[in-house]
């Protein structure tokens, strides 16, 4: 799937994926059930999760189009350039961001997600 399509539960896998890589699919779901009181592993909606990301990261966030409500996120990596990717949300289009930068502009999802 294009990591630019990712949204709800399956862009919060991939950044769980990004942030934990040996955990799978079965771990995402159990974790979320236990956590949905508390909102952990909600990357793209909870600040609490997704903030720490952007803040370590140097994600920077800004609005594009202020009247369509489209948001972008870019990780500079130097000489290398950079990652931008775009959401409805600042937390989306950082989140997004994050997993291009780790995973690439693709990202196999589990089926479960689709």
């Amino acid at each position: 799937m294009k990591t630019s399509e990712l949204t709800g539960a399956a862009l919060d896998w991939a950044v769980m994926h990004c942030e934990y890589p040996d955990n799978s699919i079965a771990f995402f779901f159990k974790l979320r059930a236990l956590h949905a009181l508390h909102s952990s592993f909600y990357y793209s909606t909870n600040w609490a999760q997704g903030g720490p990301i952007i803040e370590r990261e140097g994600i920077d966030v800004l609005v594009e189009q202020r009247d369509l409500k489209v948001w972008a996120a870019e990780i500079y990596h130097g000489s290398k350039g950079y990652t931008r990717q775009r959401g409805s949300t600042p937390l989306s289009a950082a989140m997004r961001c994050y997993v291009a930068s780790k995973l690439g502009d693709e990202v196999e999802i589990p089926k479960e997600l689709k």
